[in-house]
């Protein structure tokens, strides 16, 4: 199984800071956002990764992960994402890189506190198909959220502005090498993106799609709310007291 961190984009909502370089470089408490994603891959057991990257600041990536020694890597692979086509669009240049293995895709500035090799290893022999993440929210009408009946998913709503659950959807996901398939036969949505939200519910009309629920914390990083949150959070999982 070999893993995938989406890093493209321009964001947009850190401004002024990403004028200068790519948001998934900006600290988060004491690391780069980038490395949180990285650990969570080789922490799982994912040695083979593949970072999909962006915007006029890609190559700062290289210069600061190299070939990923620092995470007991021999090789660190990258790619570049020409212009904002959505997650979709971003997860389809990791297709030769697959070589028709499954895959953990995890966007790159999204951070959890669970060690989750447990649950690539369920996917791991799960036959086919994807499984997500989901995570308990007091405001699930941010994100996509999973409408679950007899510990199934039914379907995911992007943004709704009544939820039937309170389960977002979090940026961690595990595809067979169907996704590729799925990805190239999907359109647009009305923003002009390929949405991952899209790429799911077509798994889900399938009977294909598992689920694992998040112990612990799990926050974006891409705001600046969120962000500081997210240093609060790596804070005290370290012992700072004072946060």
């Amino acid at each position: 199984m070999k893993g995938v961190i989406l890093a493209g984009g321009l964001g947009s909502r850190l401004s002024p800071c990403t004028k200068v370089t790519n948001k998934h470089l900006l600290p988060v408490y004491d690391k780069p956002m980038i490395y949180y994603p990285i650990m969570t891959l080789v922490n799982s057991g994912i040695k083979d990764i593949l970072i999909v990257t962006g915007g006029n600041h890609a190559g700062d990536f290289l210069r600061l992960l190299g070939n990923g020694r620092e995470f007991g890597l021999k090789d660190i692979s990258y790619t570049y994402q020409e212009g904002e086509g959505g997650i979709a669009d971003a997860l389809k240049l990791a297709e030769n890189f697959a070589e028709g293995e499954k895959i953990f895709v995890i966007l790159g500035d999204n951070i959890v506190q669970d060690n989750v090799s447990k649950h690539v290893e369920d996917f791991i022999n799960q036959p086919r198909g994807a499984k997500i993440f989901l995570k308990e929210v007091p405001d699930p009408e941010r994100f996509g959220v999973a409408v679950i009946k007899d510990n199934k998913i039914v379907s995911i709503e992007e943004k709704p502005k009544n939820p039937k659950s309170n389960y977002a959807v979090c940026g961690l996901y595990m595809y067979d090498n169907e996704v590729f398939n799925i990805a190239k036969n999907m359109k647009p949505s009305d923003r002009g993106e390929l949405e991952i939200t899209d790429v799911n519910n077509e798994y889900i009309k399938r009977n294909e799609m598992t689920y694992s629920i998040l112990k612990g914390w799990w926050t974006d990083a891409g705001t600046f709310q969120s962000l500081y949150r997210a240093s609060c959070l790596v804070a005290k999982d370290a012992g700072e007291k004072d946060i």
